[in-house]
């Protein structure tokens, strides 16, 4: 478990092989509960490469000195990603 915010990733190994492969985070806020922002690649065992890019957006609750995972949208899309970005920069015109 990770004991600082900086130390929070998603990325995953298994048998050697990494399975999720972080390629960006931003941090959206930080303290006691702290929301993250990933961008990744899943890999794919069929094809032996890595998928298209995806995003997912994390929430972490700090107890006890370690950050545990609380809740996640996933971004299904690009095409979505998009309409999160239009909608946001609406609102906060």
């Amino acid at each position: 478990m990770a004991s600082t915010v900086d130390e929070l990733t998603i990325s995953y190994s298994e048998g050697g092989v990494e399975l999720v492969k972080e390629l960006d985070k931003v941090v959206l806020t930080k303290g006691a509960w702290s929301t993250l922002l990933f961008r990744y690649q899943e890999w794919d065992n069929k094809k032996e490469e890595y998928g298209k890019e995806k995003y997912t957006i994390r929430r972490y609750q700090k107890r006890n000195g370690e950050y545990l995972p609380k809740s996640k949208f996933n971004i299904s899309s690009p095409d979505q990603a998009r309409a999160i970005v239009e909608a946001l920069s609406g609102w906060l015109e």
